[in-house]
C-alpha cells in the first residue's frame, strides 16, 4: 500500500520507518526542510533505539516537504504529528489542525486520512466538516508511542484501537496493520478519540493515587512496595496494573489528556472533581526529591548534589518537560552547585549551562556531592557499586524514588538510602 505519513518528529518518524519495514511503500512529509534533510541523510530529528538503522534500511521510504508529491499516489495519508503542549499542559491542537487542513488541496478523491496525532475528541468531526472534498475519508488510530520502546510498541502492540466511519476504510485499515497484530478494537472515531485520553487519564490517575498512598505511608512506618504487592495480588487490580510507587508523571502526555478531559468537562458544565484533582496531587509528588533534600541538608547554598540522568525519561534525549531538568532548575535557584550526567546528553542548551554542570562519567558526578539524586533510570546506573560511591561522595546518601537501585545501592548499610513510600532511611532488606 502506498502511504504518505505527514509529521515527522517522534510519532511520525517511527510512524514512517515501521510502515515501511513492513513492506509499505512510505513516503514522509514535513514543512520543515532542515528535518526532512536530515531524515534523507539517514538521520532522524530524535533519539530514538534502533530508529537510526531502521530509516537506513530501508529501500522503500522516502522524505519530502513538497505536499503534491507526497499524496498524489496515496491511499493513506497517516497524520502523526506530535501535538506542542505549553507549560501548563495545554495542547496547541490548531498547529495540527492547521497543518492538516493545508493538505486539502492536494488530496485525490478516495484517500482515507488516518489521525493518530494527540488531538481532543471531537477533533477528527471537526476536519470532516472543513474538508472541502467530501469524497474525502477519516479514520483515528490513536497513537500508542512510549518514548524508548516506540519500535517495540509499534511492531508487537498489545491491541491496535481504530476507529472508522464505514467498512471500506476498516479493510484498508486491516491491511496496514495486519502485519503486527490480528487484534484490533473497532469502534467509532469519537470513541476511538476519546480512548486515548481515558487511558492517559487513568494510568495518570493511577500514577498519583500510589504517590499519594506512599506518602501517607512514610509517616505510619508502612512500605509502599509492600503495599504495592498488596494491591497487585487483589484478582480486581491484577500484577500489570500502572501502581507503582516512584516519581511523579512527568512530559506532557498524561498531563495532556487530563487537561484535554477537565477543558471538556468545563465546557459542557459538567463536575470533573477527580481529574483536577489529579492535577493537583501529581504536581504536589514533584516536590519529593526537594522536600528530602532540604530535610537532609537544610540549606542548600553552596551544597553540592549529584543528579544521576537527565533527560525526560530512559531511551529519550528529549530535555523538554523533564523533571530531572526542573530539579536542576530549582537546585541552581538555591544555590547549590549541580553535577549532573547523562549517558546521552554531551551539551546544555544556553538557559542550562551556567546552572548544571555537565560531566562525562556517573562517578565523576559523584566527586564531593553530599547527595545523589537518580532522577533517570538509565541501565547504566545499575553498574555501579556501593563501595565506589561510598568512597566519592563526600556523603553517601541517595535518593533513588522508585527504588531503581535498591538492589545495589539500596542493599549496602553504609548508604542512606531514600525513596518514596519507605519510613527508614537506611538499606532495604
Amino acid at each position: 500500500m502506498k502511504i504518505c505519513v505527514f509529521g515527522l518528529w517522534h510519532l511520525g518518524t517511527v510512524t514512517a520507518a515501521c510502515l515501511a519495514s513492513g513492506g509499505h511503500e512510505v513516503i514522509g512529509l514535513d514543512f520543515d526542510a532542515a528535518v526532512v534533510n536530515g531524515l534523507k541523510r539517514g538521520k532522524p530529528p530524535i533519539f530514538e533505539p534502533g530508529l537510526e538503522k531502521l530509516i537506513k534500511g530501508s529501500a522503500n521510504l522516502s522524505f519530502t516537504t513538497e505536499a503534491a508529491k507526497a499524496v498524489e499516489r496515496a491511499d493513506v495519508v497517516w497524520v502523526a504529528y506530535d501535538t506542542p503542549v505549553d507549560q501548563d499542559d495545554n495542547a496547541d491542537v490548531e498547529y495540527v489542525i492547521e497543518r492538516i487542513e493545508r493538505l486539502f488541496p492536494h488530496l485525490n478523491a478516495g484517500t482515507l486520512v488516518l489521525i493518530s496525532s494527540q488531538l481532543p475528541v471531537g477533533s477528527t468531526e471537526h476536519l470532516e466538516n472543513s474538508c472541502p472534498d467530501k469524497n474525502i475519508s477519516f479514520s483515528c488510530s490513536p497513537e500508542n508511542l512510549r518514548l524508548g520502546k516506540a519500535i517495540e510498541v509499534f511492531t508487537k502492540p498489545d491491541r491496535i484501537v481504530v476507529g472508522v466511519r464505514n467498512e471500506k476504510d476498516k479493510e484498508r485499515i486491516e491491511a496496514i496493520f495486519r502485519p503486527w497484530s490480528p487484534r484490533i478494537e473497532w469502534m467509532s472515531v469519537e470513541s476511538a478519540e476519546m480512548t486515548k485520553h481515558a487511558v492517559n487519564a487513568f494510568l495518570a490517575t493511577s500514577v498519583t493515587f500510589i504517590n499519594e498512598l506512599a506518602g501517607i505511608c512514610e509517616q505510619v512506618g508502612a512500605d509502599a512496595k509492600e503495599v504495592e504487592r498488596g494491591l497487585k495480588s487483589e484478582s480486581r487490580i491484577g500484577p500489570r496494573a500502572y501502581l507503582s510507587p516512584g516519581a511523579a508523571f512527568a512530559g506532557g502526555t498524561l498531563a495532556r489528556d487530563i487537561t484535554s478531559l477537565t477543558q471538556i468537562g468545563s465546557k459542557h458544565h459538567l463536575p470533573i472533581h477527580l481529574l483536577c484533582g489529579v492535577h493537583a496531587a501529581n504536581n504536589a509528588h514533584r516536590n519529593w526529591p526537594r522536600r528530602k533534600l532540604e530535610e537532609l541538608l537544610g540549606n542548600l547554598r553552596e551544597r553540592c548534589i549529584a543528579i544521576w540522568g537527565l533527560t525526560y525519561k530512559p531511551g529519550t534525549d528529549t530535555l523538554r518537560r523533564s523533571a530531572s531538568v526542573e530539579l536542576c532548575d530549582w537546585l541552581a535557584q538555591q544555590g547549590a552547585f549541580v553535577q549532573a550526567h547523562d549517558p546521552v546528553v554531551k551539551s546544555l542548551p544556553a538557559e542550562l549551562s551556567g546552572k548544571i554542570h555537565l560531566v562525562a562519567t556517573a562517578r565523576d558526578a559523584l566527586v564531593g556531592a553530599e547527595a545523589l539524586v537518580v532522577a533517570t533510570e538509565w541501565p547504566e546506573y545499575l553498574t555501579m557499586d556501593a563501595a565506589t560511591l561510598v568512597s566519592t561522595m563526600k556523603s553517601p546518601t541517595v535518593l533513588d524514588a522508585s527504588r531503581f537501585l535498591a538492589s545495589t545501592l539500596g542493599a549496602d548499610s553504609r548508604i542512606r538510602y531514600m525513596t518514596v513510600g519507605k519510613p527508614v532511611y537506611c538499606a532495604i532488606r
